[in-house]
């Protein structure tokens, strides 16, 4: 678990300590009232229960999106296991290069991972790369890089796509030392 997902689940926590009710007993609290509006929700849950603004923002959002994977069990959200339903069926092949990624860039300092429905996310203060299967038979290597590099490897995307570069990776021996080098230098431009 991240740390916002920490910070998340810490003050879910509390909010269930302060009002004595779970979140689902919460929405069903503000369901009965009518109300329909965030922001009569969020005063509806601030005035019965004396929250602060954060709290009761938090519960109004839960009531409108209960299925927000930021309210979900952290069991549920294991890393690991969202990854791993990445790499199922004919996809399969390519977690072995997914985990030397990973061991690489595990080198690299601290960073949050955020798997996707089809990749794999890895931010700082934004998303540096992206990781995954394109397809059945492709796996990308997604950088965002400040600078303009020529590379045949580099293939230059398009303005408003996640990443501004895709490197295929087919083998281990596209894991090299200038993919790596490249993946350093979009972590360091990311802080």
């Amino acid at each position: 678990m991240d740390s916002v997902q920490k910070a998340t689940q810490t003050q879910l926590e509390n909010i269930q300590k302060k009002t004595s009710k779970n979140l689902p007993e919460l929405k069903k609290l503000a369901e009965q009232s009518g109300l329909q509006k965030h922001g009569q929700i969020r005063k509806f849950m601030s005035e019965k229960f004396d929250l602060g603004y954060g709290d009761a923002n938090v519960i109004a959002s839960y009531v409108l999106n209960p299925d927000d994977p930021s309210f979900a069990d952290p069991q549920k959200l294991d890393v690991d296991q969202l990854i791993a339903k990445i790499y199922t069926g004919p996809k399969e092949k390519f977690f072995d290069l997914h985990t030397r990624l990973m061991q690489q860039m595990d080198t690299f300092g601290d960073f949050t991972i955020s798997p996707k429905k089809n990749n794999v996310s890895l931010r700082r203060r934004r998303q540096f790369v992206l990781i995954g299967p394109a397809t059945n038979n492709r796996f990308e290597v997604g950088l965002n890089l400040k600078q303009t590099i020529e590379d045949e490897r580099l293939k230059p995307q398009p303005k408003g796509n996640m990443c501004n570069y895709i490197v295929v990776v087919n083998s281990d021996s596209d894991i090299d030392a200038q993919l790596i080098d490249w993946m350093r230098m979009a972590y360091e431009e990311a802080e």
